[in-house]
Parts: structure tokens; sequence; C-alpha cells
């Protein structure tokens, strides 16, 4: 049993010396890097979906598929009144491109971070905090879904569309960042 243990031991610690693991897992990616994976996974997801990377309209469907769990019905809110979206909840949770899309970006984030052992769990500061973090994420959810998108389906999508609203979206997202990041500092710092 002890013999085991100790090749675990060797094992892990010869990973942590290798080259590779050092580059593309410990180490961040250069901006490079990480744009031009960033463009592959975009490519990659159009030319596999039809449709352009999109992540919070997802949750819009989650939460539709939530409130149908319940007995609820959808089927006359606006948002899920087109023939489109009716066939996407018709289909259920698990035939949807982005349910995957995001349970791949929720547990590979989780995996990166443990694999680059770099998942803390912070001890929360203050109440302010808590209150910051929930009208914060109130705000961005809400602002990503009157905008048909967050920063990368209305954003990221919309640019490499060739789209308008992504370069308005830039704007305002640039904007909002510096209002939002001299608010954070003068209220919760």
């Amino acid at each position: 049993m002890e013999k085991n243990a100790e090749k675990k031991v060797k094992f892990f610690d010869r990973v942590k010396k290798n080259e590779y693991y050092l580059k593309w897992i410990k180490s961040p990616f250069t901006y490079l890097t990480a744009a031009i994976l960033l463009a592959l996974f975009q490519i990659i997801t159009l030319a596999a979906t039809g449709n352009p990377w999109g992540v919070s309209g997802v949750f819009a469907y989650w939460g539709a598929w939530i409130v149908e769990l319940f007995g609820g019905s959808v089927d006359k809110w606006y948002y899920f009144a087109s023939p489109g979206a009716q066939a996407t909840l018709d289909a259920g949770i698990l035939e949807h491109a982005g349910t995957w899309r995001n349970l791949g970006i929720i547990f590979g984030a989780l995996a990166t971070a443990l694999l680059a052992s770099g998942f803390k769990i912070k001890k929360i500061k203050s109440k302010k905090q808590i209150i910051a973090a929930i009208v914060g994420g109130t705000l961005m959810g809400y602002g990503a879904r009157i905008a048909y998108g967050c920063n990368i389906g209305a954003l990221f999508s919309g640019i490499a569309s060739l789209s308008l609203s992504g370069w308005v979206f830039a704007v305002a997202m640039f904007i909002g960042a510096i209002v939002g990041s001299k608010l954070l500092v003068k209220f919760f710092m």
C-alpha cells in the first residue's frame, strides 16, 4: 500500500516539473495565444452549430426549462414565442448545443483552475461585498438579456459577424467598465 502511495507522489512530482504542464496548464496564456484560441473556438462553434458563440441566451433557456420542470409554462412569454424558441424548448436541455458549451466552459474553467493550483476559497470580507456581488451579477444578467447577449454573444460574436451592434456594444461596455470601476472603488474598496 505504501509503495502505491510513493509511486503516486513520484508521478505528481514528475508532472509538476514537466515542461508541457508548466507551459500549457500552470502558466497563463499570452494575450495573443488566448486571442487565437478564442477565434478558433468561434470558428469551430459557427461551423459545428451554424450559430455564433453565445453564453447568456442559454441561461434564459435554462430558466425556462426550470419553470417548466415545476409545472409552469413559458409558451406565452415574448422571448419564447417564436417557433424556433419553441422548437428549442421542446427538444430539451440535453439537445441544446449551448448547454454543452456552457457546461464545458464551467467545468473546463474549474478543471483549469484546479490543475494550475489557482482554485481558492476566499473569506467574504463584508456584507458590502455580498451586496455588490448580488447587485452587480443581477445588473450584468439583466443587461445581457436586454442587449441580446453578453460580452461573448453581443461583443465577440457580433464583431466576428461584422455586425455594427458588436461595435456599439464594445463602446458601451468600455464606458460601463470605467463607470463600474469608479463606483467599485468609491463604495466597496
